[in-house]
């Protein structure tokens, strides 16, 4: 499978497996961070798509417009954010892209507010919100049968051996 897409509420590790493969693979695999285009403030999403979540299905086309090309030659590509999985599907169709992978990267609440207090010092995200949201991107990924990788229990290194194995690596 030549384009991988890894999302994920906060601290379930879709950034650290990407980082593992770009950092053991770079040769091999075209890495890509959704955040790297910037985050705008709430505000500045709203004055210029409507919304946040206008925001993320526009920046989810534009992304996947970027990547068609690579995607459409066989090159292998990674792409990891925080996008719905419904945006994804949308996106693809707009890029008309057919063929590519989605993996939910989740873990466990436990996990994750641990993650989020203890390993990133970010004991804010570990609210009601992020694990409402992490939950809400469970049930839309099951909706479309997309694979669901729980990194509760793996080591990165374990985690990004699985991502790479879809990815013909």
């Amino acid at each position: 499978m030549s384009l991988i897409i890894l999302t994920g509420a906060s601290g379930s590790g879709k950034t650290a497996i990407a980082e593992a493969v770009a950092r053991d693979h770079a040769r091999r695999f075209s890495v890509h961070h959704f955040d790297s285009i910037g985050v705008p403030s709430r505000e500045v999403m709203i004055r210029d798509h409507g919304s946040p979540e206008a925001w993320q299905r526009d920046k989810s086309v534009e992304w996947l417009m970027r990547l068609a090309q690579q995607a459409q030659k066989g090159e292998p590509v990674l792409l990891e954010g925080q996008m719905r999985p419904s945006y994804i599907v949308e996106a693809a169709i707009a890029a008309k892209i057919d063929a590519y992978r989605l993996l939910l990267i989740d873990c466990d609440d436990e996990t994750r507010t641990w993650r989020l207090t203890v390993g990133r010092n970010q004991p804010e995200l570990a609210d009601t919100n992020m694990m409402n949201w992490a939950a809400y991107l469970r049930r839309e990924a099951k909706a479309y049968g997309f694979e669901i990788l729980d990194t509760s229990q793996l080591s990165i290194e374990q985690s990004a051996n699985c991502v790479l194995r879809h990815m013909g690596g």
